[in-house]
């Protein structure tokens, strides 16, 4: 018997594999790769990877990163836009799965995540078992990102769920405590086969 009778997934480290550094993979030297990605940099990557989930469009991160880094460096980022789709190298072992019998069960599942809504319909074409989610609140068309509470307000609104029965699964612990601040059962994901025990006892 399920444990709830709605389930609410993060996608990226829970659903779905996403490795940022595959698209330049074979494009740019190991040290050219890790300069963009450095967490160090005030304005790099992660900068606007944080605007990207929160709306920014690509052109706009393109022209700020170049403000910022020149020309040169700014088409690092042009070529992860193009080939942004491979970042997403597949879904995290056993979630399909776990998917599959959470709707065998009766369990609607749903989705919130701090992503692009691009990305979020690249993630569902890619990988089938992803149209089990119901529905999907996406950070850039929200313009507000977890661990905001208003995000998981809006969620649980729109999915009309009741927080009561519904468990919100996130890789990070934070996003997870927000949840539950919020009368959801917020869980730290660990593993397809902890979270089964969870959901599925």
């Amino acid at each position: 018997m399920a444990a709830y009778t709605d389930v609410i997934f993060d996608f990226c480290d829970v659903l779905v594999d996403w490795r940022p550094r595959i698209p330049l993979e074979g494009q740019y030297p190991p040290g050219v790769i890790d300069m963009f990605f450095d967490r160090a940099d005030e304005y790099g990557f992660w900068h606007y990877d944080e605007l990207s989930d929160l709306g920014w469009s690509e052109e706009r991160i393109l022209a700020d990163y170049e403000e910022h880094h020149g020309p040169a460096v700014a088409w690092v980022f042009r070529i992860y836009f193009e080939r942004q789709r491979l970042a997403l190298a597949g879904m995290l072992p056993g979630m399909e799965a776990l998917l599959r019998d959470l709707d065998a069960a009766g369990v609607r599942c749903w989705g919130l995540t701090n992503f692009t809504v691009k990305y979020v319909e690249a993630a569902r074409e890619q990988f089938p078992a992803l149209s089990l989610l119901r529905d999907v609140v996406v950070s850039s068309a929200e313009r507000i990102h977890k661990p905001d509470p208003e995000i998981y307000r809006r969620a649980i609104a729109r999915f009309d769920v009741n927080p009561a029965t519904t468990a919100f699964v996130d890789d990070k612990s934070y996003n997870a405590a927000a949840a539950t601040e919020v009368g959801l059962h917020g869980i730290q994901f660990t593993g397809a086969d902890d979270l089964r025990k969870l959901l599925l006892p």
